[in-house]
């Protein structure tokens, strides 16, 4: 008997063989690595972003994977993804932005800006894909929402009022999503820390040009594990999440932040 496993058994261990996923914002950072993860495990992948070039190279690298162009911010964009996609079983609400600022520094087109990117956005998009998500569930698996969050919904962090604001909205909206469809959906948030991402790459060019290593050395302290966490451990939860092993979650906001949280 062979009990030799390829490289792609061993790395995705819990299968999707067969569905059709759709990740916003996934051309980079988190987004990019779930899309690998995903086709790892077997998955169809949407890459959809608002840089469709970069969406496109990811597609070709991948293999079983198509981009889209999505701006989630727009009803119209979203509603000719929809119409492209026709099928969908699972759905990543990745795409987000930051603000660095206090109350007193955070203006209110500042707000108003996180606050549609970050949250009426996962509404338009969720919505929007609610019917495909619903037809997907069949007796073996349900249709699955899983919400890229933060940590920074679950504890306060100093200047980040606008980002921890929406980022609390997005693990109330996976909670109220899971008590509504609990037999036909399920929905669940995934909390990060710091991720070595150009998310977090960006933020220290625009704020700490001049000090970066000195920031990032704080950014790593403040995780008790000492060091800033890897997409594609992120990545891995979402897999985890939207298999049929973890069909016994929902409603669930899990952090993967090196300790952060439980400090």
């Amino acid at each position: 008997m062979n009990n030799s496993s390829s490289s792609s058994d061993v790395q995705s261990p819990f299968r999707l063989d067969g569905r059709h996923a759709l990740v916003t914002g996934g051309a980079s950072g988190i987004g990019e690595a779930t899309v690998r993860e995903l086709v790892r495990a077997g998955a169809f992948v949407w890459i959809a972003d608002i840089n469709l070039p970069a969406a496109q190279a990811l597609a070709e690298s991948t293999g079983s994977a198509q981009a889209i162009a999505l701006d989630v911010t727009s009803q119209e964009s979203i509603a000719t993804t929809v119409a492209q996609v026709q099928r969908l079983d699972i759905l990543v609400n990745n795409a987000g932005i930051g603000h660095v600022g206090s109350i007193e520094a955070t203006e209110p087109e500042d707000f108003d800006r996180l606050l549609n990117v970050n949250v009426r956005a996962v509404y338009l998009v969720t919505r929007a894909f609610l019917p495909l998500l619903l037809a997907a569930q069949d007796e073996r698996h349900s249709g699955n929402i899983v919400n890229i969050a933060s940590v920074a919904g679950q504890v306060g962090i100093r200047q980040r009022f606008a980002y921890c604001t929406t980022k609390g909205a997005v693990i109330a909206m996976t909670k109220q999503l899971a008590v509504e469809f609990p037999k036909t959906l399920r929905v669940n948030a995934i909390c990060p820390g710091t991720v070595e991402t150009p998310f977090v790459e960006g933020y220290l060019e625009k704020f700490h040009k001049h000090n970066k290593e000195e920031i990032r050395a704080e950014l790593r302290a403040r995780q008790p594990i000492g060091r800033l966490g890897r997409p594609e451990e992120v990545a891995a939860m979402v897999r985890y999440l939207a298999s049929d092993e973890a069909a016994f979650i929902t409603g669930a906001a899990l952090a993967i932040d090196g300790g952060w949280t439980a400090a």
